[in-house]
């Protein structure tokens, strides 16, 4: 038989190697906003959001000043942050453009709609909204079909007032 994971399974947290833990905390901490469990001295640090013991580990153990790793290369594709109201990921948007962050795209999912940058070390990142449900698009036969749309920034912007 085959074996699925259990129902209510999670990925817990994402722990990356960086190159410079300062410049990421500006990232993590200062503009993405998460607060910071834990610190191991100058070399690693803890984050989360509502004071979970971590969603995001930051390190430099095997990564202090080392190069970006090569687009076209195994590794990490993205890693995704899911906001709980399609408001907060509104926010998110406006606090990286007032940073003048730069943003890698945006796109409607049908399921989701979505925000996509790199953080200092070139990992990238998707902040995200998942739509109800209910509202998922699927075929005649009920199964799920994801699209890749433009997301319209502006009338998602206008959510933070």
């Amino acid at each position: 038989m085959e074996y699925k994971m259990p129902e209510g399974t999670r990925i817990g947290h994402v722990h990356l190697k960086v190159s410079d833990l300062d410049r990421s905390m500006k990232f993590y901490h200062d503009i993405l906003g998460f607060e910071i469990q834990q610190r191991y001295g100058g070399s690693a640090v803890f984050l989360s959001a509502g004071g979970y013991h971590h969603h995001i580990g930051l390190n430099t153990w095997h990564s202090k000043g080392a190069e970006p790793a090569p687009a076209f290369s195994a590794g990490l594709y993205h890693f995704a942050i899911l906001y709980p109201q399609r408001r907060d990921l509104a926010v998110i948007l406006k606090r990286l453009i007032n940073a003048d962050y730069p943003l890698a795209g945006a796109a409607d999912h049908g399921v989701s709609e979505a925000i996509y940058l790199d953080d200092p070390d070139g990992n990238g990142v998707e902040l995200y909204w998942d739509k109800p449900k209910e509202r998922w698009p699927k075929d005649e036969q009920g199964n799920l079909q994801m699209v890749t749309d433009p997301l319209d920034i502006e009338e998602l912007l206008q959510l933070t007032g």
